[in-house]
């Protein structure tokens, strides 16, 4: 019981929360995964749904096999066989077709707020590894070049060397200490104190793998890193081995005639020599790095065609299914008990929300791939200087759904056109307004900077505010530090790195 000074108030609250359902839940990742991965969801529904079958390839389209399963729906009543259409005794349609009708489910994908990869976060690792995901996974790793490890590689070369027990396990420490670019991440004296070696040991197994391959391992800083492989050349004397031991900071800031008075050479001879130090490799240890790129393969073609723009959904990943004409039969015969038709009858209305969904989903992409290229159509005709600044927002107003069905519809999907591949989300895009009134995509602002850098006067580079005088004489009107900010999300140095004194 509660003392004196306690009191307790019970309430009860009745709240409203979404639970999504298990087809809603499928309908969702369908509408999100790339066609290159929709195959694998697919088939997963096929296994464990024995009502579904797969076409052949060259079978029937996805459209007229959805428009044929649309028309089926009697052959789930009982009443009938064949190709004879079933109705209730008051003319209209039949319960088991209402139940068909996924307007409500539809309904609710339209306006789902909650992001999609938040539940997959949470819901993903309940799905079951199926053979074919199995199958399919080791398809992906049979694609990509499988390579020698850095450290592998660089073992190999120690177990070939007559370094004694002591020093080997030093460098198999200094070996495991590399960074991806192949630069030492510890110093021979933490080495020594972590493996309780003498000091000189350890000084001796770093000297043998500054001369493995590739040239430049085990350099403590980019200079060494610089100066190993020119030793690797026999070019340690060399003007270049001079400049990046001697003048590194001048160097890295280009300053030629610096250099060259320095050094009492001709400012060609300096060019040339770091020119040559151009061509060494900054990082020798990233040429083995994994290597998980994907290929990419695009979800829509756009081309022109005749003046007009043809849009080619890529259907080739995605299995042509139908319902079973075997358990239509079993449900017309009436040899079923009442369990195993209704089980048959939820398999297969879940089969026909799968094939809905799918032609859903191919359906949303057309749409607002239309809708991009009627927003984007000077890009598609003249490239991305005319990218123009687009929202999901504008696009799910013109579509009609909301704002999260069209970031579901873009995520993970790139699409083919006249210019290059590009993901779908490339084409939405903040801008500017320029003095015309045209809007103006932030990236083709950027490509406008990295135009006016490419055809400058090298040995008189634009300062990031001549940059900025260059893009008001095209009616936009930047700050200084955007175009700096702009420049280096291009990569590019700015004016007093990017000068050539030759």
């Amino acid at each position: 019981m509660a003392g004196p000074g306690f009191s307790q108030d019970l309430r009860l609250r009745q709240t409203q929360s979404l639970v999504l359902a298990p087809q809603l839940r499928q309908s969702l990742k369908i509408l999100q995964v790339a066609a290159l991965d929709l195959r694998s969801v697919i088939q997963e529904e096929l296994q464990n749904n024995p009502t579904l079958e797969e076409l052949p390839m060259d079978g029937i389209s996805l459209e007229k096999a959805a428009e044929d399963h649309a028309n089926e729906d009697h052959a789930q009543n009982g009443d009938g066989a064949g190709g004879e259409h079933t109705t209730s005794p008051n003319g209209n349609e039949p319960p088991e077709r209402e139940q068909m009708d996924f307007s409500k489910e539809y309904e609710i994908l339209t306006k789902l707020d909650d992001d999609w990869r938040d539940f997959m976060a949470n819901a993903g690792g309940a799905q079951p590894f199926t053979s074919d995901d199995a199958e399919r996974r080791q398809h992906f790793f049979d694609s990509l070049v499988s390579e020698t490890s850095l450290q592998e590689h660089l073992m190999r070369q120690a177990e070939m060397t007559d370094l004694d027990k002591p020093a080997m396990t030093a460098m198999q420490h200094l070996i495991g200490s590399l960074d991806d670019r192949g630069f030492l991440t510890e110093t021979p004296a933490d080495v020594a104190l972590q493996t309780e070696l003498p000091l000189e040991t350890v000084q001796i197994a770093l000297q043998t793998l500054k001369t493995f391959e590739p040239a430049g391992i085990g350099a403590k800083d980019l200079g060494e890193c610089l100066l190993l492989q020119l030793k690797a050349k026999g070019r340690s004397d060399s003007l270049a081995a001079r400049i990046v031991r001697d003048h590194f900071v001048l160097l890295t800031r280009r300053r030629i005639p610096d250099i060259a008075r320095k050094l009492g050479s001709a400012m060609e001879d300096v060019q040339v020599a770091i020119e040559e130090i151009g061509t060494l490799d900054p990082a020798p240890g990233r040429r083995f790095a994994d290597d998980n790129n994907r290929v990419v393969v695009p979800d829509v073609t756009v081309e022109e065609d005749h003046g007009e723009w043809k849009i080619t959904l890529n259907n080739d990943y995605i299995p042509r299914l139908r319902i079973s004409n075997t358990y239509k039969e079993m449900i017309a015969k009436g040899s079923l008990s009442k369990d195993e038709r209704d089980y048959v009858r939820e398999r297969m209305r879940s089969g026909k929300f799968l094939i809905n969904s799918i032609e859903q989903r191919q359906q949303t992409i057309e749409r607002i791939t239309r809708e991009i290229i009627r927003a984007q159509e000077d890009f598609f005709k003249e490239g991305v200087s005319k990218l123009k600044p687009l929202t999901m927002t504008q696009i799910a107003d013109v579509v009609g759904v909301h704002e999260t069905t069209v970031s579901r519809a873009i995520a993970n999907k790139f699409i083919k056109t006249p210019h290059g591949v590009f993901d779908f989300k490339f084409f939405f895009t903040s801008g500017y307004q320029a003095d015309s009134g045209d809007a103006v995509s932030n990236t083709s602002v950027k490509e406008m900077i990295g135009e006016l850098i490419n055809l400058e006067d090298k040995s008189r580079p634009l300062s990031d505010q001549e940059i900025v005088a260059k893009l008001q004489e095209k009616g936009i009107t930047l700050a200084r530090r955007t175009v700096a900010k702009y420049r280096e999300e291009l990569g590019l140095l700015p004016s007093n790195l990017r000068r050539d004194f030759t």
